[in-house]
């Protein structure tokens, strides 16, 4: 019987990779002790890796990392006294005014306390559509750092470990293969590898680029 085990990702600083996709925001992160006001916004698209250089911020920084859909009804002040906060997908808060006005005094809180603040997001504060005019300024004032979505360099290496995590050895020239034809998303490469691992336990084949065919195509 095969058993198709859920891996859970790595978002350690060791299993980060680094290319010239994620090195700038990478570097602004690093120097968190020097951020103006204690604040920065990391901006990038979907799949680009915001959610793993945020654990690793926080696990740098001893920072409370939190969901922007838990942040309404939050212990504001409680999570203020903390030693740091990182919020993620913050742009998620627009049209809700509950969460616009727990962003604000938030971001407030943290500001007088002098704790350092990060928040994730797709785009810059402007086009979040925020309706609540004194946590758009907020935002808006706050320095940015961009992830570019994932470049070859990063793609590859993500491929590899993640296949490695598998106890799967594929060839270079499949990596290859299946960089040259899925989306440039890092959760796109963990579903691709999850069903590529599916599929070889349960036809008892080895991983091959017949397979990768096969399984791009079911998924395209």
């Amino acid at each position: 019987m095969a058993f198709d085990l859920p891996a859970r990702p790595a978002l350690g600083r060791a299993d980060l990779f680094v290319s010239p996709a994620n090195a700038l925001a990478l570097a602004a992160l690093d120097g968190w002790r020097d951020w103006p006001q204690g604040r920065m916004i990391l901006i990038g698209p979907h799949g680009a890796g915001k959610t793993h250089l945020a654990h690793v911020w926080a696990a740098e920084a001893d920072a409370v990392l939190v969901d922007s859909a838990a942040l309404p009804g939050t212990d504001l002040d409680a999570l203020a006294r903390e030693a740091a906060v990182a919020l993620e997908d913050a742009d998620h808060l627009a049209g809700d005014a509950e969460a616009e006005a727990a962003l604000f005094h938030l971001h407030n809180l943290l500001a007088e306390r002098r704790r350092p603040f990060l928040v994730t997001a797709s785009a810059p504060p402007r086009d979040w559509g925020l309706d609540l005019p004194d946590a758009a300024s907020r935002m808006q004032a706050m320095p940015t750092a961009r992830l570019e979505p994932p470049d070859d360099p990063l793609l590859s290496a993500v491929l590899v470990k993640l296949f490695a995590d598998r106890q799967i050895t594929v060839a270079p020239s499949l990596v290859a293969f299946l960089v040259a034809r899925m989306e440039r998303d890092l959760g796109t490469a963990r579903a691709l590898v999850a069903a590529l691992d599916a599929r070889a336990l349960a036809q008892q084949r080895p991983v091959t680029r017949q397979l990768a065919t096969e399984v791009l195509e079911d998924n395209g």
